[in-house]
């Protein structure tokens, strides 16, 4: 297909090698594509720029569908171009269709190796360690060092949280730059320690539902019965409070029970019978 050192061709035959377990040395983007989709022909010029650009730090792979059909169906591609991000043997990301550039360097930029990831893997190894305290010392230095590696900032929120200060990794992930914070991992870590902040402000379960019985329209016990319930585990009735906001009261909390709900289904993964059913019920409120 092109003499870059850095793009393949794949089939059936050689996914395994080429794309598993060339995964686990660095990140390998696989292209599907058509020839008789003019989307994919505009996008495997960029996609080849990048490669040789980034200079190895990730290997581009190209599957034609039209070729290899069965490999692109087991793989679960519906449409072209779709383009599929592993690293150590698994799918981590998917962008289908074209994208801008800027959102496909994004991606890379989560998992190419950086000079911090040292840094980062001594830090991790405190943690392993026993020593969490040494390990954010060292994660909080690396993410002043390399600001635009959102691996640092993320893992050090996770021992924040380990560690019962809240507030300050709600801070941390509150105050990165946007589009580091735009990263859905993070978003949904940022979403999960807001409703344990909540939840801690918050009356007990009983003197809630109470409040609920005389004022059913009350907000503020609503959300914050949304959050007790989420740190049970309780979805199903966190998301049932968040409708209610959105029934309710659309001003509170600048459409906190809207926000509440899409950071609830980000949680799940976006997908499942529950996120399916109150994604319907978000949209039948709205209207």
């Amino acid at each position: 297909m092109n003499n870059s050192p850095y793009v393949f061709d794949a089939t059936g035959a050689n996914f395994q090698t080429l794309v598993l377990e060339n995964s686990a040395k660095g990140p390998v983007l696989v292209h599907f594509w058509s020839p008789r989709a003019g989307p994919c022909m505009l996008l495997m010029p960029r996609l080849v720029k990048m490669a040789t650009e980034y200079g190895g730090k990730f290997l581009l792979v190209m599957v034609n569908t039209d070729e290899q059909g069965r490999l692109s169906k087991d793989l679960g591609v519906t449409s072209v171009p779709t383009v599929k991000f592993f690293r150590n043997g698994k799918l981590v990301h998917t962008i289908h269709g074209a994208d801008p550039d800027a959102e496909f360097r994004k991606v890379i930029d989560r998992f190419v190796a950086r000079d911090s990831d040292r840094a980062h893997a001594i830090a991790l190894r405190a943690y392993q360690d026993g020593d969490i305290d040494k390990a954010c010392s060292l994660l909080a230095q690396a993410a002043l060092d390399d600001t635009s590696n959102p691996r640092i900032p993320l893992d050090l929120a996770k021992l924040l949280v380990l560690k019962g200060d809240f507030a300050q990794a709600e801070d941390l992930l509150t105050y990165l730059p946007s589009e580091v914070r735009d990263d859905a991992e993070i978003g949904t870590l940022l979403a999960h320690v807001g409703f344990i902040r909540v939840a801690q402000d918050a009356p007990d379960l009983e003197t809630l539902e109470q409040i609920l019985e005389g004022e059913p329209d009350n907000s503020l016990a609503h959300y914050q019965l949304s959050a007790l319930k989420l740190i049970q585990d309780d979805y199903e009735s966190a998301m049932g409070h968040l409708l209610e906001i959105v029934k309710r009261d659309r001003a509170f909390r600048d459409d906190a029970g809207r926000k509440g709900l899409i950071s609830l289904f980000g949680m799940l993964g976006n997908e499942g019978e529950l996120v399916t059913r109150y994604r319907s019920l978000l949209s039948q409120a709205m209207n």
